[in-house]
């Protein structure tokens, strides 16, 4: 008799009981001296003892500026030291930071603003077409909560830190005593493909136990130097970037405000990075970049890649190429803090790119019918579960879509459909939305494209359902060819795939593309590709 589908993550070390300010205070106490933070666009360096100070004296500005626990912070900015500050100022006071994707336009940043409750506004002032400011006064009379706006790199910056000479660190001390690790530290939107996005409310603890066994997973020490292309709106920037890297005494490294693939290769090899983060899509733009090998990434040991999955020969030339024999994939969701599994420093290839690892310590994981909420034995699909310390707290002020993800137990409904390898290793086939019925076939996608990244004249492939007449859905093939001049042809894709693929997955429909629509996180957005090309 089969196993059934569930593993729970056991360890003799115990799950951190700080908030996150203290833990740093632990960080500065240790390593006081080792760097902590480097932006390289603009030459600035904080030692961790510095960056203890900076982050305190934003703290005070904020307490000056009224702000106390449990108010709501926004930030809404590209990757720069300002937003690390905010991030661990807020911690240290007890201020909920809100996430705010710095790709909203006025529509989407006055809903965050509303549902959030955002009584001061931490902002960019222009990155690439976005004019924060002009946004901002576009919704501000719509905004009641709002009473400031603080622009990164201007006199108001400046006043919110010179404000600060007006708090005691007696009083900060005072403020931190109040706070515990179970107390709602972060609201995340989750980029809604349908409506408007939920805001995720995260505590110390979900975020700060995350990152430090991302961390430790990948064995981070004061050592180490963690190069973040990633953006820090997300989970994957701010918690397994930022927050694994303090609670090991590791450097954090900005190498550009957004994702440039020179400007990260350059950071690396000057900061002598010993770890790189990455979803696919940009680890393909770095290994693809003219000039790729004249970069030393020699420093480079480990790294994280996530947000979907690493086709194989990606994964061979990051391993190869770029000195990252130990990279781990992670997978999780901003609901779960994020990571639930994760691969291990020693995992194979195979491993690496046909599973997204196994649970890591303190959580469980389970694999449900998602018709009845039965588990399933191991080998066969289902919905992935998860619970644990890494769970949020809820949906901010949406009671109801909380418990239709949350149930009674506790269990996180992901919507993905999973499979658990006998050894506990599990493999994502897809969404369950995301899941092609053609004629009463279940077609999970993950399988098809994998199969297809194999094909001489394809650089990068997704594959979703359409609408068909006659068999409910169709399998449409959306690909990005090696060469622009000789993409490959339906034909050629057929051909490829007959003998190899059952006839109800070959694709039927193709369409080549110079890129893919993505979301900021660096994810496909394949809802947008069966709305434009399912005609």
């Amino acid at each position: 008799m089969s196993e059934p589908s569930y593993a729970h993550g056991t360890s003799d070390t115990p799950l951190l009981g700080d908030t996150i300010g203290a833990n740093l205070d632990r960080a500065i106490a240790a390593f006081g001296d080792r760097e902590a933070l480097v932006d390289v666009p603009s030459g600035r360096r904080w030692t961790y003892a510095e960056f203890g100070a900076a982050v305190d004296e934003v703290a005070r500005g904020l307490l000056a500026k009224g702000v106390v626990k449990g108010d709501r912070v926004g930030i809404w900015a590209v990757n720069c030291p300002e937003w690390v500050l905010v991030q661990y100022a807020t911690a240290r006071i007890g201020a909920i930071m809100v996430n705010i994707n710095p790709a909203y336009r006025a529509h989407e940043l006055e809903y965050v603003l509303r549902q959030a409750g955002i009584s001061v506004l931490v902002a960019s002032q222009t990155h690439k077409s976005s004019d924060y400011r002009a946004l901002v006064e576009q919704v501000r009379a719509k905004c009641p909560d709002l009473r400031e706006t603080v622009y990164i790199g201007d006199a108001s910056w400046e006043a919110l830190t010179s404000a600060g000479e007006r708090v005691t660190s007696e009083q900060l001390t005072a403020a931190q005593a109040e706070l515990s690790c179970d107390d709602p530290i972060n609201i995340q939107y989750t980029s809604g493909t349908t409506g408007f996005p939920k805001g995720a409310t995260l505590s110390h603890h979900n975020i700060l136990n995350n990152g430090y066994w991302v961390g430790r997973t990948i064995g981070y020490t004061e050592q180490d130097r963690v190069c973040i292309p990633v953006p820090f709106y997300h989970c994957f920037g701010m918690v397994m970037g930022n927050l694994a890297a303090t609670s090991h005494g590791a450097c954090m490294v900005i190498p550009a405000p957004s994702f440039e693939p020179k400007a990260t290769l350059e950071a690396v090899q000057q900061e002598r990075c010993t770890s790189l983060y990455g979803v696919p899509t940009m680890f393909i733009a770095e290994l693809n970049l003219p000039g790729f090998a004249s970069y030393d990434l020699t420093s480079l040991r480990t790294g994280i890649m996530a947000g979907s999955p690493c086709p194989v020969e990606v994964m061979k030339r990051v391993v190869a190429e770029m000195h990252m024999e130990e990279v781990s994939i992670c997978y999780g969701m901003t609901e779960t803090s994020p990571v639930s599994l994760q691969t291990r420093m020693d995992d194979d290839l195979e491993h690496r790119t046909g599973t997204v690892g196994r649970v890591l310590p303190h959580i469980e994981v389970k694999i449900v019918d998602p018709a009845t909420g039965v588990t399933r034995p191991r080998g066969a699909a289902g919905e992935l579960c998860t619970r644990g310390y890494s769970v949020m707290l809820g949906y901010w002020n949406e009671p109801e879509k909380t418990a239709e993800a949350i149930d009674p137990g506790r269990w996180m409904h992901t919507g993905d459909l999973a499979v658990m390898r006998e050894d506990g290793y599990v493999e994502i086939v897809g969404r369950i939305k995301d899941m092609i019925i053609r004629g009463g076939e279940n077609i999970y996608p993950r399988e098809v494209e994998e199969f297809l990244y194999g094909h001489p004249k394809i650089r990068d492939v997704q594959v979703v359902g359409v609408p068909h007449e006659t068999y409910g859905e169709e399998v449409l093939a959306c690909v990005i060819p090696l060469d622009a001049a000789d993409p490959p042809s339906l034909e050629d894709l057929r051909a490829f795939c007959t003998d190899q693929l059952a006839h109800y997955k070959i694709p039927s429909r193709l369409r080549i593309l110079e890129s893919f629509p993505m979301t900021v996180s660096g994810k496909v957005r394949k809802v947008e590709l069966r709305e434009q090309y399912g005609a």
